[in-house]
């Protein structure tokens, strides 16, 4: 079998007539989040038509007779300098490059419909009790799982605090203390298994990956194996944070936009294929997109969302591929883990100013530069790793 030299994922297509001249021929190739490109096409002249080059898609004009311009960048330093040029967030430019081909009301229901999907991939995964595979007995973790309402989550006024009741404390006697001591090693510790915080966002990605195993409809953001991180991230947000519902619907908007556009950044920058840059790609490049949408919805400036998705990325470098009979199922721990991650991202950057010393641009093009130094057993190809030391049977 040969192997395309453009990507690892390549197929060639090639046409034959009756005599077994060959017509035509095409490469197509997966390079992630479910985009499909092909190469050149190459055809015998005269027998296949060239298909005719789209026009240049000029600015549409919006009904409240305004007419829209593109604001382009092309990395993090020029994004950054766009949205201080001209007094945006990451979001709004985002909303205002997709004004150029929809009308503001309909770039918004798409948006939101997208969330939509992404809420009804949890709501699926939590309620669904059926097992993925008789063959390996893999059952579903976090169906019907009894978690604590989310009010206690946070530490009421009638909380007693560890801090104040240590206050002053006598101290105790020699003999006393040796008792305690030996009391303790005869008393079985009970075993506390809730962390709630973490508990709920590792419940949202571990639905989404366990419906996504099953067949179900998943949203592709930024991959389809990675396709965890972003909702659990948002609707931690939503359900735990956000101030009122009257904010969710802005908030959502300025959470995926934000996303998209680090997305953006990776995918020109480098690839968000695990095929070329290992899991790296896909679980790395999530949580960059969560940490930077998290900051931006819990109001940080547009040095800090850059800060966050450094910060996410950077700690993710090299991470290798996890490919076993269904990969969506053992990246489950994987996405919990990254979105935990993604928040520390988002607080780091937050207690922050913005300034720091590693940043985007550069940890884009490590990430790049390091997938191509993997060895290609560790990226998506079933070669090495726990694909090969771990049965799945």
């Amino acid at each position: 079998m040969e192997a395309l030299p453009q990507h690892p994922n390549g197929m060639r297509i090639t046409c034959y007539d009756k005599e077994g001249d060959m017509i035509g021929t095409n490469e197509f190739f997966s390079v992630g989040g479910g985009f499909v490109i092909n190469d050149l096409m190459r055809v015998i002249p005269k027998f296949l038509k060239t298909a005719p080059k789209p026009t240049t898609v000029k600015p549409i004009k919006h009904k409240d007779d305004h007419l829209t311009s593109m604001i382009p960048f092309s990395d993090a330093q020029s994004l950054l300098a766009v949205c201080q040029r001209e007094n945006m967030s990451i979001a709004e430019v985002v909303f205002r490059n997709e004004l150029q081909w929809r009308e503001q009301e309909e770039v918004k229901r798409r948006t939101l419909a997208i969330w939509t999907v992404m809420d009804q991939s949890i709501a699926n995964g939590i309620s669904n009790r059926t097992n993925f595979f008789q063959e390996t007995q893999v059952k579903r973790q976090y169906a019907g799982m009894n978690l604590s309402p989310k009010s206690q989550l946070s530490s009421g006024s009638n909380r007693t605090l560890i801090s104040d009741a240590l206050k002053d404390p006598k101290p105790p006697k020699t003999s006393e203390l040796t008792l305690a001591y030996k009391d303790l090693s005869r008393i079985p510790k009970e075993m506390k298994k809730h962390l709630p915080a973490l508990d709920w966002i590792s419940m949202y990605a571990l639905a989404v990956n366990e419906e996504n195993a099953a067949g179900g409809r998943v949203v592709t953001a930024p991959t389809n194996g990675a396709a965890g991180t972003i909702p659990a991230v948002l609707k931690y947000y939503l359900e735990f944070i956000c101030p009122s519902p009257e904010h969710a619907e802005r908030d959502i908007l300025e959470f995926l936009f934000t996303a998209a556009a680090i997305g953006m950044l990776y995918k020109r920058g480098a690839s968000i294929s695990a095929a070329e840059m290992g899991c790296q790609g896909e679980v790395g490049v999530a949580c960059s997109m969560a940490a930077a949408a998290f900051t931006a919805v819990m109001g940080g400036t547009v040095e800090q969302v850059e800060n966050a998705a450094e910060i996410g990325m950077e700690h993710n470098l090299g991470l290798t591929w996890i490919h076993q009979r269904d990969s969506s199922l053992f990246h489950a721990s994987r996405e919990m883990r990254c979105c935990c991650e993604g928040i520390t991202a988002a607080q780091l950057a937050l207690n922050g100013d913005g300034t720091h010393r590693v940043h985007l641009d550069q940890v884009i093009a490590t990430m790049r530069q390091t997938g191509i130094d993997m060895m290609s057993k560790y990226k998506e190809t079933s070669q090495g790793g726990l694909a090969v030391n771990v049965p799945v049977c």
